[in-house]
């Protein structure tokens, strides 16, 4: 019988999070990963000697003091971690495909101000008061200051308001309008949709400071696993969990795909939590619930084009790129079959073989499942290779050329330095990251109904948990923001966030 405390499911951020919070608190883990690889999203994977990122393109709050930064230092991977900065002056770039200036985003707020108004000289009040919302807006968030001690209607006061109907509220500039929202793929951006918390919080992250991982963000979940195994925890790769089993009261035990089973006292589910329910036996689980759920909007997939560049051909800059056809940042993922792609956001990996020249290159663009439906019977990862057949390979051979003729328009030439490139689709994220529709950021957030959208880290038997970016929010900060809460929820109180903000 195996005498772990917590049986986690799925070792995302989330899943790795409480796993290194709940072992320093003494609590014996066992993660059940069922990839080969740990990380969900901070999973690499290497094509011509070139590591590509399968998410994670840049972090943002590892300045010293800022909150990833505390949460990476209290799990010891602060001195461990390669990271490069930004270029101060420019994180990212909004580009208008009618428009030959290059709008930059830069670091610190003042800074960030300061060279927006080289381009909008008559909007520094528009600016100032955009910048102080969304600062105000971050003061909200008692978990995102690292505070444990946060009343829930602290938030409620700004979880109502509308990301595009804000922006055009401070400025009566189209172009600065658009600007504001030029990068608002980092959270798929749906006008009369997504609330400008989601909105602040990741801009917020990003405008305090902006890195890259040096050679991938897999380091991170190597770093995290080594502190878990130290600790004396467990972890099962290429392994997975088929089903939750509950009695009367709890769950009593997992049921592994080779037919075993775990035991353990506390359950967490770092899977989406509809594919959570999916496999899990109980009548405390009411229907309505598992409805309710099921019934949430799952943010879009993307398309991914990986670019290995010949060698030295490529200039390398520390800023990334977000660009638009005219009049479209708010409804690029509204494209048609003709008029694909409306835009994309462009990433280069920073490589530890230097940085003058660029080894590699991301571009991303949103891409709806029902594209890639007809193939959806197939299933290919490391661990379970398949062939989706020539016909899918034509697809995306079709797709990642029209994609390369768009990025063309803005780098002329850049065919010329390709050595080769790889591509993604919706179905690629759906078998690593094991939901259903390859969707990049999980639940839809709604400023109508925000209540609707928050999932509690609780469920109906006692011992289950759920955490990850479905809980509070996306990205690294958000999956590990998840992974506090979940951790706090477990232990029944809020000490580790004391100890994370004084580590």
């Amino acid at each position: 019988m195996d005498n772990f405390d917590v049986i986690i499911i799925g070792s995302g951020m989330g899943g790795l999070a409480c796993g290194d919070l709940l072992s320093r608190e003494g609590l014996k883990i066992c993660i059940i990963e069922k990839n080969k690889q740990l990380g969900g999203c901070l999973q690499t994977y290497v094509r011509d000697k070139v590591i590509f990122d399968s998410g994670v393109h840049y972090l943002g709050g590892l300045d010293k003091g800022q909150n990833l930064y505390q949460i990476f230092k209290y799990m010891n991977l602060m001195d461990k971690l390669k990271l490069q900065k930004q270029d101060e002056d420019v994180f990212d770039k909004i580009v208008i495909d009618t428009d030959e200036t290059e709008y930059p985003f830069a670091q610190g707020y003042e800074n960030f101000i300061n060279k927006l108004l080289v381009h909008f000289p008559g909007e520094e009040n528009a600016l100032r008061t955009y910048c102080d919302r969304i600062k105000e807006v971050c003061s909200k968030f008692p978990l995102y200051n690292l505070r444990s001690n946060g009343e829930y209607n602290e938030k409620a006061s700004v979880l109502e308001i509308d990301t595009k109907e804000y922006i055009d509220s401070v400025t009566q500039n189209e172009k600065l309008r658009v600007v504001l929202a030029g990068n608002n793929a980092l959270y798929a951006g749906q006008p009369g949709k997504t609330p400008f918390y989601v909105h602040a919080l990741i801009l917020n992250s990003y405008i305090e400071s902006s890195w890259k991982c040096v050679d991938g963000g897999s380091q991170i979940s190597k770093f995290i696993a080594r502190n878990i195994r130290e600790m004396g925890g467990v972890i099962l790769r290429d392994t997975e969990v088929v089903r939750i089993v509950a009695d009367a009261k709890q769950v009593t035990h997992v049921e592994l795909k080779d037919g075993s089973r775990k035991h353990a006292t506390h359950y967490i589910s770092n899977m989406h939590p509809v594919k959570t329910l999916e496999i899990t036996d109980s009548d405390l689980i009411k229907n309505v619930y598992r409805k309710r759920l099921k019934s949430l909007e799952n943010s879009i997939s993307s398309f991914t084009l990986n670019i290995v560049f010949k060698k030295d051909s490529f200039k390398y800059f520390k800023y990334n790129y977000y660009c638009h056809n005219e009049g479209t940042v708010w409804t690029v993922a509204d494209y048609t079959e003709e008029n694909w792609p409306l835009g994309y956001a462009m990433f280069l990996s920073a490589s530890s073989k230097g940085n003058v020249y660029a080894e590699s290159m991301t571009v991303l663009t949103y891409m709806r499942y029902d594209e890639v439906k007809q193939w959806e019977a197939t299933f290919n990862t490391a661990s379970d290779q398949q062939d989706r057949g020539t016909e899918y390979d034509a697809f995306k051979r079709r797709k990642a050329e029209r994609l390369l003729d768009s990025v063309e328009k803005k780098f002329p030439g850049l065919r010329s330095h390709i050595k080769a490139y790889y591509t993604a689709t919706p179905l690629s994220y759906r078998d690593y990251i094991g939901n259903d529709d390859g969707s990049l950021y999980g639940i839809v957030k709604d400023y109508k109904d925000p209540l609707r959208t928050f999932i509690s880290p609780r469920t109906k038997l006692p011992n289950l948990f759920f955490t990850g970016q479905n809980l509070n929010l996306h990205g690294i900060l958000g999956a590990a923001m998840s992974g506090l809460v979940t951790s706090c929820a477990l232990l029944g109180n809020d000490k580790i966030i004391e100890k994370v903000r004084n580590a």
